[in-house]
């Protein structure tokens, strides 16, 4: 059934993440237009801020403690459940009051460091609503991935978002520049308030002491403080060879490479967020059970990589008009990195679902070990590419990067926790590359018409892979 799992929840969350970036886009662009560009920076800065401030916070409990619950309904013991999904809510009130006065405390730092002045201390002090809203949110979150309530989930983001930009049209409208913090805090409002609606019910709050409290969360705290610990090497890396590149080649250079490196990631997050809602906590539920992470593995590889695939291919063809509509024709010379990247965009996808299966074991050390060696060789692998190709060899870098740490993950899963890789992987990562390579070439060799075919083709092939891959679920259903 796992096909058929990874395939709908694409189908759920692809969905929801579409709404939630068109709502961002519509926010962006109400915030220009009636604010300026003033707005725009002020509503980045206290954005980044609030995001920086929520990750240190919350310890990763967003994603580690959804291992916890799935494996607790798992064993079918519904009081064990309502166990952990009690501890999980009462951490999330320590985290976010703690959030919460840490930023406040923080203010008058953070507005110095942001801004240069005091000039803006009460709105970081307004801001840690924020922080503490999106604690008792992600909470709520896990509460519901966790227990496979993924349509719920799909629910309360929806609405969310979609309430929290109706709120902040007004605000931006009236206050202007006065809008930014306070819409900020409307938007998380909106998140909490939906997500205090559509919470599962089925999981009553128990009394329990402060040290079972403690001792029942202390595992996925401390999964969720090496997941912290490995983001945040992640972000240091990409903030030194940014400080690197900007030293080497100048602002307008970084912000040709910010614009490469989100139109590389953008379309796989896209679908890699989608899929992973379902496919963590299912993970996690059969963690000890090898045979049967092996199998899901490779059944998730298989369906990410069809639907990735033919994104890819279709991206590459495409490259110069996506460019110019996104940014403009000044960002054409992103180009080349854009193609690479996209080869490289299918190796992210393998790693990416082999590498979860560290999570659902939680092997919090190891996973640090592994993004820390990632985060090394992003940095040594961009500085060369960039000093030997320029831009396209940041694509290059890319695709290397991500080749580097498929090798990783994949010898950790077989060595560290025994669990073989099947042949299919092999077959689908071979023509994953083969066909976004190919469509590569011809396209750079000016043969947009083969490219194009090329794509079509591996279009219709994805959708028989698909269908097959559904069917074959369907009969296993029945048998």
């Amino acid at each position: 059934m796992s096909a058929r799992k990874a395939i709908k929840a694409m189908g759920l969350f692809g969905g929801v993440q579409v709404v939630t970036i068109l709502c961002s886009i519509i926010r962006t662009k109400l915030v220009a237009v009636w604010i300026g560009p003033l707005g725009v920076g002020l509503f980045a800065l206290f954005n980044q801020a609030l995001e920086t401030l929520s990750t240190a916070t919350n310890l990763g409990m967003r994603q580690s403690s959804v291992r916890d619950i799935s494996q607790a309904g798992e064993q079918g013991l519904a009081g064990h459940v309502t166990r952990v999904v009690s501890v999980v809510r009462r951490w999330s009130v320590w985290l976010a009051l703690g959030g919460c006065v840490i930023t406040m405390a923080l203010a008058p730092m953070l507005s110095r460091v942001t801004f240069g002045d005091a000039g803006h201390v009460w709105g970081f002090v307004a801001l840690s609503a924020a922080v503490l809203l999106m604690a008792v949110t992600n909470g709520e979150y896990a509460i519901l991935q966790g227990t496979g309530k993924l349509r719920r989930l799909a629910s309360v983001t929806v609405w969310g978002t979609l309430t929290g930009l109706a709120v902040s049209v007004p605000l931006f409208y009236w206050l202007r520049e006065r809008s930014i913090v306070p819409s900020i805090v409307a938007y998380a409002l909106a998140c909490a308030t939906f997500a205090f609606i559509f919470r599962n019910r089925d999981y009553r709050q128990v009394s329990i002491s402060r040290r079972e409290t403690f001792e029942t969360g202390k595992s996925f705290i401390k999964l969720g403080i090496y997941m912290t610990a490995g983001a945040f090497v992640t972000m240091l890396a990409n903030y030194v060879f940014a400080a690197w590149l900007n030293q080497e080649a100048g602002t307008e250079m970084v912000g040709l490479y910010q614009a490469g490196n989100t139109l590389v990631n953008k379309y796989t997050a896209l679908i890699l967020a989608a899929l992973g809602m379902e496919y963590y906590p299912r993970l996690a539920r059969m963690a000890d059970d090898a045979r049967r992470l092996r199998q899901n593995v490779s059944q998730e590889i298989a369906v990410a990589l069809t639907a990735v695939t033919p994104i890819a291919a279709l991206f590459i063809v495409l490259r110069l008009p996506i460019i110019s509509l996104l940014y403009s024709g000044e960002f054409h010379a992103v180009a080349g990195m854009v193609s690479w990247g996209a080869i490289g965009s299918v190796l992210r996808t393998l790693s990416w679902c082999i590498a979860f299966v560290i999570l659902a074991r939680g092997a919090g050390r190891i996973y640090l070990i592994t993004e820390s060696l990632s985060a090394v060789a992003y940095l040594a692998l961009h500085i060369a590419g960039y000093r030997l190709w320029g831009l396209t060899g940041l694509g290059i870098a890319f695709m290397a990067w991500y080749a580097f740490y498929t090798v990783v993950v994949a010898v950790v899963m077989v060595r560290v926790f025994r669990i073989g890789l099947s042949g299919s992987i092999a077959r689908y990562t071979a023509w994953a590359v083969a066909v976004t390579a190919g469509v590569m070439v011809l396209t750079d060799m000016g043969w947009p018409v083969a490219a194009g075919a090329v794509t079509a083709v591996s279009v219709a092939v994805a959708s028989i892979v698909a269908r097959r891959l559904w069917k074959t679920q369907e009969e296993d259903k029945e048998e």
